[in-house]
């Protein structure tokens, strides 16, 4: 038998028709890792189950999800293997990267930190071509107050306020490295880099500023709405598919991210 080898591999995706990352074993709905794991278990030529970084939802999107398996004789070198794989994956999943990592790495469980990015298209006409990958919000938008109420995010809080009503986690202390909001053309970004999340998180905190942008609250109520600890202190969800999981550290993020 040849030697366990782990790799880490780096995917990006278009998560529209897909009910989430996570597998949803017994109920037929095509998941991500299901996907993976099918068309790695087909190269290999048995079974290959894959630990993803994060477990995004139905409808939500990544440019660098990154997962880990472990394989024995494996049969394409490292350096060809998203090549290879992309030949066996749909056109909505994407290989990025391979790379060879020591045996404790996980995908999950080794990670510092994630970066997560939410795209609203902010114009009096909608686009079709925008359809599957951003929000559309018609009215004016002051981008200002948003960009200053999601300052108030950064450092390390409870966050139960912008956790989903129905979820178990108990604690709910993150740390929020660095926020931005931003507009390019008629999209605006609304940018999140922190060591974790809460589920619906950063889009119960859009929804949140987007309410500060139409004016319906003001930056300062911020402050308050992170210590109410409570969700209905806090905006809508918005929808998933306006969600990116843009990047998901390894090593201790940079002092000037953290500024």
């Amino acid at each position: 038998m040849g030697q366990v080898r782990n790799i880490k591999l780096t995917v990006a995706y278009d998560g529209t028709d897909y009910y989430g990352f996570q597998e949803q074993r017994g109920t037929g709905l095509p998941t991500i890792q299901e996907v993976l794991e099918a068309a790695l278990s087909k190269m290999a030529g048995s079974y290959i189950q894959v630990y993803g970084a994060g477990r995004t939802d139905s409808g939500v999107h990544a440019r660098g999800q990154v997962v880990n398996f472990d394989c024995t004789n494996w049969p394409v070198p490292t350096e060809r293997l998203a090549l290879a794989l992309n030949g066996v994956l749909p056109n909505d999943i994407a290989a990025v990267k391979a790379e060879d990592v020591a045996p404790d790495f996980h995908a999950r469980f080794s990670a510092q930190g994630k970066t997560y990015l939410y795209r609203v298209y902010n114009h009096n006409i909608p686009s079709p071509f925008e359809n599957r990958y951003s929000h559309y919000m018609p009215s004016f938008l002051d981008t200002g107050a948003m960009g200053k109420a999601a300052a108030l995010l950064e450092g390390t809080h409870d966050f139960k306020t912008f956790q989903a009503a129905n979820s178990p986690v108990r604690n709910t202390v993150r740390t929020i490295f660095q926020t931005s909001v931003y507009r390019e053309s008629n999209v605006i970004y609304f940018s999140l880099s922190g060591d974790g999340f809460l589920y619906n998180m950063v889009r119960i905190i859009t929804g949140t500023l987007l309410e500060i942008g139409q004016g319906k609250r003001s930056p300062a109520t911020m402050s308050d709405t992170i210590a109410a600890r409570d969700r209905i202190a806090a905006g809508p969800t918005v929808p998933g598919r306006g969600l990116f999981l843009e990047k998901v550290y390894y090593n201790p993020l940079q002092k000037s991210a953290e500024s």
